[in-house]
């Protein structure tokens, strides 16, 4: 009796591949493969990345073959590292001086841009606010030499050089900063605002005391992104380029490796790499030293949760 009934238990039981069809074609079950497709995306993305490092450090001058360990490449050969490298030397703070201008004008003018274009309403507005992304949509080779037209042929009082650059840097930088900021104005909506001026505040106070405290995640992460794209820019800065003196990271180092490149190049593209990580990390450090400041310990996420709360409940 007992084997009967075992038998008939195991012959209802769905078969292998039954299950399987069944898990695959689940559309509320856990991801099937996006673990190893984000695995995947990881070494394809890193491993190259990991690789330009490592040969950074290579004692000798090959930059495909492993010769140990050093610092020759940064800062110890005489002539060829990137600290005494002239034209290493002066990419890098090239790069430097170009992202932090864009980082101090674009962001400032992209958050006022997105309170505006936020605020405003009408036709007008709507066509403004299409008009202010188009240099996001738009290709970098165009960008770039529609600015170099500009600045040859009309701006002529504006010199080529790290002034034109900046300029450049800041036009298609502040897009992004437009698109995040706006982004956060949205999710926050008038109602705060709105609040601090029913309580007495005058305009400009209730922006800088209710608005801009909640707007600081957003001009954060604009800033991050926008040094972190100044730094990687080569097409406006190839075309807006003076010369030498004021060639960027990415264009010095597309310079040298036509030629006959050494470990040096791995070694500025490490040092790019780090300062913005860096300078990322500091960023981020600094935004959640204010948050617990103001007492806030929660994450982003739980904070925009807070604000669509108390939003609705506004309503």
């Amino acid at each position: 009796m007992s084997t009967a009934t075992h038998t008939t238990r195991v012959d209802r039981r769905p078969s292998r591949a039954r299950r399987f069809r069944a898990w695959l074609a689940n559309p509320w079950g856990r991801p099937r493969f996006l673990p190893l497709f984000t695995l995947l995306y990881f070494v394809w993305s890193l491993v190259p990345i990991l690789i330009a490092i490592r040969f950074s450090f290579n004692e000798g001058r090959s930059r495909s073959t492993a010769q140990g360990w050093s610092l020759r490449w940064y800062y110890d050969d005489p002539d060829l590292s990137v600290w005494n490298d002239p034209d290493l030397r002066s990419a890098l703070f090239q790069s430097l001086r170009l992202s932090a201008i864009a980082v101090a004008i674009a962001v400032p003018l992209g958050v006022g841009l997105a309170i505006g274009l936020t605020r405003w309403r009408g036709r007008v507005a709507r066509t403004s606010r299409f008009v202010s992304v188009v240099p996001l949509v738009t290709p970098e080779i165009v960008m770039g030499v529609a600015l170099f037209l500009v600045f040859v042929n009309l701006l002529t009082f504006i010199p080529l050089g790290t002034t034109a650059q900046a300029i450049g840097h800041v036009t298609f930088s502040l897009s992004f900063v437009l698109i995040i900021v706006r982004a956060r104005l949205l999710s926050i909506g008038p109602e705060y605002e709105e609040a601090a001026q029913d309580l007495g505040a005058p305009p400009l106070q209730a922006l800088r005391l209710a608005l801009l405290p909640m707007l600081t995640p957003a001009i954060v992460a604009s800033a991050i992104i926008v040094f972190a794209i100044s730094m990687d820019d080569f097409v406006v800065s190839a075309f807006l380029s003076s010369g030498s003196t004021t060639d960027t990271v990415p264009v010095r180092i597309y310079s040298a490796g036509r030629t006959a490149p050494t470990p040096a190049l791995n070694a500025l593209a490490t040092l790019t790499l780090a300062i913005t990580l860096v300078i990322a990390a500091i960023a981020f450090v600094l935004w959640r030293l204010v948050e617990l400041k103001r007492g806030r310990r929660g994450s982003t996420l739980q904070e925009f949760a807070t604000l669509e709360t108390e939003a609705t409940r506004l309503r």
